[in-house]
């Protein structure tokens, strides 16, 4: 996959989630993907951190929407080759310490098929 490809998808991901566009943003997903955050392993410590599949990232997902309604995300840098997008953005919520943020999707076939987020 060439790199614009693979920075095309992360910017979908980013403008999905920022408009909090569940629906759309689950799509840029495979069914069986497999998420990690450390705001899991805080929010859901039974996950040790770990999602896996569709429903799961749906429901984290739409929990963090409706917590948090001011997330946001912004774009500080993104590289892209072989089959990973590396992300590097800014995490803002209202009240609440702006967070640096990396996170790796690894994509095939146009497909997020796993995400692993490292806070800064």
């Amino acid at each position: 996959m060439t790199p614009e490809k693979l920075q095309s998808i992360a910017f979908k991901w980013f403008e999905t989630f920022n408009n909090k566009e569940l629906e759309k943003l689950l799509s840029l997903y495979d069914e069986d993907a497999v998420h990690f955050s450390p705001k899991l392993k805080i929010h859901k410590p039974e996950t040790n951190g770990f999602v896996t599949g569709k429903e799961a990232l749906r429901e984290w997902w739409q929990d963090a929407f409706e917590r948090l309604p001011s997330l946001n995300y912004k774009v500080k840098s993104l590289t892209a080759n072989g089959d990973r997008v590396f992300m590097e953005y800014i995490r803002t919520v209202v009240g609440e310490e702006d967070l640096l943020v990396a996170e790796v999707l690894d994509i095939k076939e146009n497909k997020i098929i796993a995400s692993r987020v490292y806070h800064g």
